[in-house]
């Protein structure tokens, strides 16, 4: 099989069940933040990461490719995907829970930094939200399936690579910076 296709050469491409749909739509934006998210989580899992955390990715990593199967199953009556049970969202709370508990509690807002591999989680981080508000969206229009599971553990899974990337960041042991609120600062100076 190759692949390409010609089939998108027109700026279309299909769903699942065979819903052709131009490659603005949203359903289509929705799967490439899912893709960029995925992608942002193998580029991280590629540092020297603890194993835990490496194996926690690599579970997000197949969570994100069976969500992005009921998206893009999303508008056809027939096809749905890949089953996408509560219970996943309410293991992403266990590990927050568990990982949180490693973590001094926040006194300030802090700003995307630290290590390379928290600050990769942190990019993740910033695209999942993309991909939940897109996803908000499409499950407020046409779609003849329901998101709602898949709207909380995108809703989870943005507060566990928040506090994932600050357990990264700390066992590595490389400060984070809290945001100067009103900063005076000229940066320049």
């Amino acid at each position: 099989m190759k692949i390409y296709t010609k089939s998108g050469d027109k700026g279309e491409t299909g769903l699942l069940g065979g819903v052709r749909v131009a490659k603005s739509h949203l359903a289509i934006r929705v799967c490439g933040a899912l893709d960029e998210t995925n992608s942002f989580l193998g580029l991280a899992a590629c540092e020297s990461l603890p194993q835990d955390v490496a194996e926690v990715l690599t579970q997000i990593q197949h969570d994100l490719f069976d969500l992005g199967s009921r998206v893009a199953g999303c508008l056809s009556e027939t096809s749905r995907g890949a089953d996408f049970p509560a219970e996943r969202s309410t293991g992403l709370e266990r590990l927050i829970d568990r990982f949180e508990g490693e973590l001094p509690p926040l006194t300030a807002f802090i700003l995307p930094s630290g290590s390379r591999p928290g600050c990769t989680l942190h990019l993740a981080r910033s695209v999942c939200r993309r991909a939940e508000r897109e996803l908000v969206e499409l499950s407020q229009s046409e779609v003849a399936a329901t998101l709602d599971n898949e709207l909380v553990y995108l809703n989870r899974l943005g507060d566990l690579l928040f506090v994932l990337a600050r357990v990264v960041n700390r066992r590595c042991e490389c400060p984070e910076t809290e945001w100067n609120v009103g900063r005076q600062k000229d940066p320049g100076s």
